[in-house]
């Protein structure tokens, strides 16, 4: 029997049923930065019933075949961060620098026609330095930090490691709002009727963009540096 209730929280939910991700992000449900509130609490801040929203998670977990096993959750952390920086970190450094001239395009052609483009670049830029800086410094500093710390935990490695931990967190939560800012001010990627081909190309890109980076956040704040913060306390 499901053990998952409306007071369970989100990012918990996702941690146990990764496909619940697909779902919370259709509903608009921040299963990331701000997935540490009940599915209760976030369901009516975007005006839906809990318990609706709780029986097409339930329905999805009676679907899920014994596949967790293969889930990032159950790596090792080892494992687990040659993951995020195999899956996600190499695809940032690949996808950023590919995507910007096409955002710089559709800003520079239709930017006087729509100003907001001028804000999605704008919005896009910060993104794209604010990511590279950040993964930049999980690769070379942080993580091999955590590494060394679970392979042999010391006081020194923990008041090291703490202030690192917050200061991603925070750096996550930034992210998270310029997402959200991105996506209001593109009406949910949406573009318009009339929109060109590389118009729709960089809305679809940057709602692309925005889910992996949800799902690499959510790898990273609830399991990796939860399991870090276990030992921290």
């Amino acid at each position: 029997m499901s053990q998952l209730t409306i007071e369970t929280n989100v990012s918990e939910i996702v941690t146990v049923l990764p496909q619940s991700a697909d779902l919370f992000r259709k509903l608009r449900i921040d299963y990331c930065c701000g997935g540490k509130i009940s599915l209760r609490e976030a369901a009516e801040q975007r005006e839906l019933d809990p318990i609706d929203v709780l029986a097409k998670v339930q329905k999805m977990e009676e679907k899920w075949v014994s596949r967790q096993s293969m889930h990032p959750s159950s790596f090792g952390e080892k494992t687990l961060v040659a993951y995020i920086q195999e899956k996600y970190h190499e695809s940032l450094r690949e996808e950023l620098p590919l995507l910007s001239p096409y955002v710089t395009k559709v800003a520079r052609v239709h930017g006087e026609r729509d100003p907001h483009l001028l804000k999605v670049l704008e919005i896009f830029n910060t993104l794209r330095k604010e990511l590279i800086d950040h993964t930049d410094d999980e690769d070379l500093n942080v993580f091999p930090m955590i590494l060394k710390f679970f392979e042999n935990p010391s006081e020194e490695l923990k008041y090291k490691l703490r202030p690192h931990v917050a200061e991603l967190e925070e750096e996550h939560d930034n992210t998270g709002a310029l997402f959200h800012e991105l996506r209001e001010i593109t009406n949910h990627f949406t573009p318009p009727k009339d929109a060109c081909g590389t118009y729709r190309l960089v809305y679809a890109r940057l709602e692309q963009l925005e889910k992996d980076t949800f799902e690499h956040v959510h790898l990273e704040n609830n399991i990796l540096f939860e399991r870090v913060k276990t030992h921290l306390n």
